[in-house]
């Protein structure tokens, strides 16, 4: 049957006692007048909680009539219809089931009687066959709006609410989350039946014959389109709608240890669950039912487990059957989508992206329409799962959540190229870089809403001796709670390894430029990397060596392809190798250090870089990497200058120190010269078949070494492998300073957002 001219429009909020009273929906009534067709209205309960029905219907009536009023003061033809004259249910009040033929006969009375009226009917409210006052429960007045567009058989149905539509996900989980341009009238069903609040099933149910369109809108940006829910939904096959959860479940589980197989454990539990009324939001059974889930309301966990053990009596005691503790609280987490039966690798994409995020799965389930997926997970995981999940499928950006350790020369310049970068970011790679946490030694702030970028040190400073400025261990909690939570270490302090363990631990990816928890004694370098994999977190530290250079992909690379690595060579410093340029071009040993440490390329102190501690530390990175157990004191070290200098702890007296160098290192750098070789400061692995050799200190290369065509502070790693035996891989470029260094920081970053969508 062809569709009528009528449209509901349901408003959302109460009309009686609204400050503003009924102006604006007078204003959208004005508005839709100016289109062709009719227009009937369905005003909300008025009704506050714990109203009787009697109650309810005096109210809402009221603010029926008060609407029809302004609309008659404006000069638009209206009339209060109470719903009770054609609205039949049963006797339960608050969960009333509709009467549909007696509705039917009666309607077609009461509509006679509108002429050409705005009819403004009651939402919500109803009459038992008796003739008593009964009302339908949550979301009643959207089920009356669907019910009035059923029985007009009405082009369409507007639900006018305070948010923009259908939202991708909770916006209180997913700060980020967009309003779902159209549905399908399944997919509406799936969603409301799943957890979406916006949604009821008796909502879409009797759309669903007459094929009505259902737009849900904003009342306060009336400009905003909305979501359509029509029969044919979004067209685009790659496109899932939405991620749900529904949360306060408790999973039950029952076992079956009977010989005969093909006796489904699920076909005994299910009615006796059913016949108490007892809602199961999913249930799941193995391939011959013998092991069976149900998910049921937390508040009906006790009773549910005493309806089993007394329904399933005579099979749990003599062990036929096996009824373990109830796991809760759990969350159901389901995603949408109407072409999901059509597009391939859906599930793989869903439980990959949880299995990433290191959620455990307790249970799962695909809709037998192939239109949704759904798993079980703990209470805790909920935000996380959800947030996964949406990010995974396009739905927003992948958000990165960071609490950046160090605001030194590379924090300061990781802070400004995630500002300069993050609109880019954004628009083209879909990943949103948020600064939510800065701290340095004397403290740490945390910021849920993110901090400027620019202002983010200024802020750290301004918290010092307030509440706000923490350990950073004490902030770890709420970071957690965040989208992708990650902690960047750009301090080169010691001790960081508890503080790493303590993230994976909250399920905190960890970025770090930090050396020295990657050259702990080999037992604690162990324990640190097996508790990354534990918790399933991400330990990414490419740039402690060679700064942005891809020295540490490259190697693994290598290495799981299954080449045989023969030995690899560097200069892995790029602060010694400029030392050692300017040394060639006969500046002195003192006055080079200094402009070095001017230009950011050292360390704090330059002792650190000149003791060649530095380099030893990522030569022992590199020959773990290649599966090599050795620790630092393994690693044969030479420094750049005498031992004596380096007891000075203070950098100023260490750079003063280094006057008294200059003579003997310039006459050093001659006699290289002499023999037709340059001065550099290299690294050399091999992994032997005798045992490992590692050794570290200043050599002199002839003019054919990779090394010799090195300027400023380049760096470059040879690897000699079977495969590249006799040209060397080499990988070559800036290895020292701020801005290269945070460039690697932020691309490590990156690759978790690559992660988050499972690319990459």
């Amino acid at each position: 049957m062809k569709p009528s001219d009528w449209r509901v429009f349901k408003f959302g909020g109460p009309v009686a006692g609204d400050p503003v009273g009924p102006a604006p929906r007078v204003r959208l009534v004005e508005a839709a007048l100016a289109e062709p067709g009719r227009l009937a209205l369905v005003v909300p309960s008025a009704a506050g909680d714990g109203a009787g029905p009697s109650e309810e219907c005096r109210l809402t009536l009221g603010a029926a009539r008060a609407l029809a009023d302004a609309l008659r003061e404006r000069g638009m033809p209206a009339r209060a219809v109470d719903a009770r004259e054609f609205l039949v249910t049963d006797s339960q009040a608050g969960a009333a089931t509709v009467d549909w033929p007696e509705t039917v006969r009666c309607f077609a009375a009461a509509a006679a009687g509108w002429g050409g009226d705005i009819p403004v009917v009651t939402g919500a409210i109803a009459r038992n066959r008796d003739g008593g006052d009964t009302t339908l429960g949550p979301s009643g007045s959207d089920y009356t709006a669907t019910l009035l567009a059923a029985l007009l058989r009405a082009a369409s149905v507007t639900i006018w609410t305070e948010t923009l539509g259908v939202m991708t996900a909770d916006p209180a989980i997913v700060p980020e989350a967009l309003p779902v341009a159209r549905l399908s009238h399944g997919e509406a069903l799936e969603l409301a039946y799943f957890g979406t609040r916006l949604l009821h099933p008796r909502t879409i149910a009797p759309l669903l014959d007459t094929g009505t369109v259902l737009t849900i809108r904003s009342s306060s940006d009336p400009a905003a389109p909305g979501t359509r829910i029509d029969g044919g939904g979004d067209s685009d096959p790659n496109r899932p709608t939405c991620v749900t959860s529904l949360e306060n479940l408790s999973l039950l589980t029952i076992d079956s240890r009977r010989a005969d197989v093909g006796r489904p454990v699920g076909g005994k539990v299910l009615p006796v669950l059913a016949d108490a009324g007892v809602r199961v939001w999913l249930s799941a059974e193995s391939t011959l039912g013998q092991t069976f889930s149900a998910v049921v309301p937390r508040a009906d966990e006790a009773r549910a487990l005493q309806l089993v053990e007394s329904g399933l009596a005579a099979e749990l005691a003599n062990g036929d059957f096996t009824l373990g503790p109830a796991r809760s609280p759990v969350t159901l987490v389901t995603l949408v989508a109407e072409a999901m039966g059509r597009s391939p690798n859906v599930a793989g994409r869903f439980f990959g992206a949880i299995g990433r995020a290191g959620v455990g799965v307790r249970a799962i389930a695909q809709s037998a329409a192939l239109r949704s997926i759904s798993c079980v997970v703990d209470a805790d995981d909920t935000a996380v799962a959800v947030r996964t999940i949406h990010a995974a499928f396009n739905l927003s950006h992948a958000e990165i959540s960071v609490l950046l350790l160090g605001k030194g020369l590379v924090g300061r310049s990781l802070l400004a190229q995630i500002g300069e970068q993050s609109p880019s970011l954004r628009a083209n790679h879909d990943v949103h870089v948020r600064v939510v946490g800065l701290a340095d030694s004397s403290g740490a702030i945390l910021d849920p809403g993110g901090l400027d970028a620019g202002s983010a040190v200024e802020r750290l400073r301004s918290a010092a001796g307030n509440r706000s400025r923490r350990s950073v261990a004490d902030l770890l909690p709420g970071l957690a709670r965040l989208p992708n939570p990650v902690i960047v270490d750009c301090t080169a302090a010691d001790g960081m390894e508890g503080l790493y363990a303590l993230a994976f631990a909250s399920n905190i990816n960890v970025v770090s430029a930090n050396k020295k928890p990657l050259a702990l004694p080999q037992s604690a370098h162990d324990a640190l990397k097996a508790a990354a994999r534990s918790h399933h977190r991400g330990y990414s530290y490419e740039t402690t060596v060679g700064a942005a250079l891809p020295v540490i992909g490259t190697l693994k690379d290598l290495v799981r392809t299954g080449d045989k690595v023969i030995r690899v060579e560097g200069a892995f410093s790029g602060t010694l190798g400029f030392l050692c340029e300017r040394l060639a071009a006969g500046e002195p040993m003192s006055a080079a250090v200094r402009r070095a440490r001017e230009l950011g390329y050292t360390e704090p102190n330059p002792r650190d870089d000149l003791s060649g501690l530095d380099v030893a530390r990522k030569a022992l990175i590199l020959a773990r990497e290649l599966g090599l157990r050795l620790d630092l004191s393994g690693v044969a070290l030479e420094p750049l200058v005498p031992g004596a200098n380096l007891r000075e702890d203070d950098p100023e007296a260490f750079l003063a120190s280094l006057v008294s160098l200059d003579a003997a290192m310039a006459e050093r750098v001659a006699g290289l010269g002499r023999q037709g070789k340059l001065l550099r400061y290299l690294a050399r692995i091999e992994p032997g078949a005798s045992g490992p050799r590692v050794v570290v200190g200043p050599v002199g290369v002839d003019a054919s070494h990779p090394a010799a065509a090195l300027r400023g502070a380049e760096a470059f790693v040879a690897f000699y492998t079977a495969r590249y035996r006799d040209y060397p891989l080499i990988v070559r470029g800036a290895g020292a300073g701020g801005d290269v260094t945070a460039a690697g920081v932020l691309a490590d970053i990156l690759r978790l957002g690559q992660n988050v969508r499972g690319r990459g």
